[in-house]
């Protein structure tokens, strides 16, 4: 059993090239790295066993070609592992009470390694995904944050698009799978006028934010204290939509304001995290207002060179550890 304390825990998908970026390094390295999607892996030939007593806590996670004592780990990235989607060849009840005691009895095991430093603990990005708790953190850290609501009242949401005279846009505040006539489809940011919001708004709560009069966006991707900021040049308001129209956008380094720089270490330290994707719109006259941070986004379609430096100062943090 590999005993003391210099292995890395990979968790995520066998589809995440992103991961492979940063193992690569890891390997030129020789830093032992386990990489485990425990939502699939063990229910195909690994299995996990972990015993609590008074003093003592062992963990050990047994594959096909290793067993490692998860006690002496030294740091976990949590990157994009699967769903726990149950045992293969159960159904129905049985199979969501499979994937449920393995998420709350495998997640747990993972999520409490003794001395190990987690790339970012999952229930801080789960945490960190709220929105509301984004712009509130994000107000606190000392960002500029656009005039926001969210609400479910359909006369406080026509009052405040009213009362924005540069426009408000509606952005969902979780990224819901959602689809139309069977076929996937997503809820892009769009433009909301007074007169279009309807009673349909107390369905559900709806996230309203005034237009920023922005130039270019910024993502702005730390890893502990090394940031890194890439401009972005698009005409699509919605970031995510970029994926899509690649050729529309271009992607060019750009210096960080240094209070940029002490909000985002602000931001990070109250929601523990060693990771973050920070979106920032910016003005004609270069002011930086706080869209969201993704505490777990993907950073790999950026230049090479901020990739190469994400990249590096990932593996860094896994090869210390705490």
């Amino acid at each position: 059993m590999e005993g003391a304390r210099d292995s890395v825990l990979v968790l995520t998908n066998p589809s995440d090239a992103t991961a492979d970026l940063v193992l690569r390094l890891l390997a030129e390295r020789r830093v032992p790295v386990v990489r485990l999607d425990p939502g699939v892996d063990l229910h195909d030939g690994s299995s996990l066993t972990a015993t609590y007593r008074t003093g003592d806590q062992r963990s050990t996670l047994r594959t096909p070609r290793r067993e490692l004592d998860l006690t002496r780990v030294r740091s976990v990235w949590v990157r994009r592992p699967s769903p726990y989607g149950g045992a293969p060849g159960l159904s129905g009840q049985a199979r969501k009470f499979s994937a449920e005691q393995s998420y709350w009895a495998t997640g747990g095991i993972l999520a409490s390694l003794p001395g190990a430093l987690y790339v970012n603990h999952p229930w801080s990005n789960r945490a960190a995904e709220y929105k509301p708790a984004q712009l509130a953190t994000a107000q606190r850290s000392g960002f500029l944050v656009p005039h926001t609501l969210i609400t479910d009242n359909e006369d406080d949401a026509r009052e405040f698009a009213a009362g924005e005279r540069g426009g408000v846009v509606y952005k969902p505040v979780w990224n819901t799978p959602y689809r139309v006539d069977g076929q996937p489809h997503s809820v892009w940011v769009r433009e909301a006028r007074s007169h279009e919001i309807t009673h349909a708004v107390a369905v559900c709560p709806y996230m309203f934010q005034a237009k920023v009069d922005k130039v270019f966006d910024v993502r702005v991707t730390a890893v502990g204290d090394r940031l890194s900021g890439t401009r972005i040049d698009s005409s699509d308001r919605d970031r995510r939509y970029r994926r899509y129209r690649p050729n529309f956008t271009q992607c060019t380094p750009i210096r960080i304001p240094e209070a940029v720089e002490h909000s985002v270490a602000a931001y990070l330290a109250e929601f523990r995290l060693t990771f973050g994707a920070f979106d920032f719109a910016v003005t004609a006259d270069d002011t930086w207002y706080f869209l969201e941070c993704n505490p777990n986004g993907q950073w790999a379609w950026q230049p090479t060179g901020t990739t190469d430096f994400v990249a590096r100062a990932i593996a860094d943090q896994l090869q210390k550890g705490i």
